[in-house]
């Protein structure tokens, strides 16, 4: 049998981690928007305006804050408030616990 090569094989989009900055598929990684000043997550991935990617662990939330990781990736003036995304991360991290 032949064949013409092809694989059928989707490719999976990548992002950035703001805050390790390593390339994760982009299902791995937690859409992050801002709204009225503050990041909020955005699981879903339907709120309008420009997203930032970030693992959904405080491992990597905690690097992008210090470094001012949000500002330069919405491309705004001043600091943006990360308290939705931190307590976003929380709840994640309790639910999963037993």
């Amino acid at each position: 049998m032949r064949t013409s090569g092809r694989t059928h094989a989707q490719a999976c989009p990548e992002r950035t981690c703001v805050g390790c900055r390593r390339r994760a598929a982009k299902g791995d990684l937690l859409r992050i928007a801002v709204v009225g000043g503050e990041c909020v997550p955005d699981p879903r991935g339907t709120l309008p305006g420009r997203g930032a990617y970030l693992h959904p662990t405080q491992a990597c939330l905690d690097p992008a804050v210090r470094r001012r990781a949000f500002p330069r990736a919405f491309r705004g003036p001043g600091p943006l408030g990360t308290d939705a995304v931190r307590a976003f991360l929380e709840r994640r991290a309790a639910q999963a616990r037993p």
